[in-house]
This record gives C-alpha cells, structure tokens and sequence, in this order.
C-alpha cells in the first residue's frame, strides 16, 4: 500500500486545512512511514502507535517553538503519520494502537498486510485521488510541479 496513503493524506489535509502555505512533503513521507518502518518487522509495532505520533507532534512544536518556517516544513511529518493511522484502521488493533499504555505490541500484522486482496481496489483510489490532485493543481506544468518540489506547495487554480 503506497499510493492509498499519498492520496488520503493528501486531500485529507488539502480539504480540512484549506492553507495554500501548508508544506506537503513531509505529509506525503508522514503518510507512508508507519509501514516502511513495521512491514519488515511483519508486525504491527510502535510506528502504528498513536503515542507515537502524538509523541512526534509534541517534539516537532517543542523544538520548533519561535520558528515558523522550520515548523511549517517539520509539521507535514507527524501529521502525515496520524493521517496513515487513520486510512489504516491501525486503531482496530488495540494493543498496538495504544502502547504502551495497552501493555506489550501482541501479535498483530500491519493493517496493509492484513487486508490482502482489499488493498487492490484501495490503491487504485489512492491513484485516482492523487490523478485528481494531478489535475485540480496543474502538476502537468514543469513550474507547479517545480513549486511542489521545492516548497511543497500546491496552489489551487
């Protein structure tokens, strides 16, 4: 599961945050990491724990306190990574979800292995979630996509 988290993270933030400042290239990493940190491990672990990300959020506005810029750029990671728990269904796994306040991980599998063949349909909206970002942003222009890459923002129009 890749682009399901892209897609979800993206216009997740784009509709509920409305802010054309908003830096979405660290959301974007935020949205994928839980995975690429626990499917080695074939586990559900502390990426797919809300204490985590939480803990994550608390770190980023504690350091970044006074500066602005860093923290627009730094607040896409943690946020990303609540939204990945949210589209996973990673509460459903109450031991995971809650550690360590539930006490040790269990044996739960990440949700995006345990779904199977549903990830199927989930990817291909993820695609056309992010086909739609594709087009309602204008990324078919070198300069727009150069304003993602850079700044990581998206301009609406």
């Amino acid at each position: 599961m890749f682009l399901w988290f892209l897609g979800t993270a993206l216009l997740s933030v784009f509709f509920v945050f409305t802010d054309p400042r908003f830096d979405y290239r660290l959301l974007l990493v935020g949205s994928v990491l839980p995975d690429f940190i626990d499917v080695p491990f074939g586990q559900a672990r502390w990426a797919h724990s809300l204490t985590v990300a939480v803990g994550a959020l608390a770190a980023v506005m504690l350091i970044t306190a006074g500066r602005k810029p860093i923290r627009r750029l730094l607040l896409g990671l943690p946020i990303g990574m609540l939204l990945h728990l949210v589209w996973d269904g990673a509460f459903s796994a109450t031991k995971v979800f809650w550690w360590p306040f539930s006490g040790s991980w269990g044996n739960n599998q990440v949700p995006s292995i345990e779904r199977g063949w549903l990830n199927i349909p989930m990817e291909l909206a993820g695609a056309a979630m992010i086909l739609w970002a594709w087009r309602r942003f204008h990324l078919a222009e070198p300069e727009r996509r150069a304003q993602l890459y850079r700044h990581g923002l998206l301009t609406d129009g």
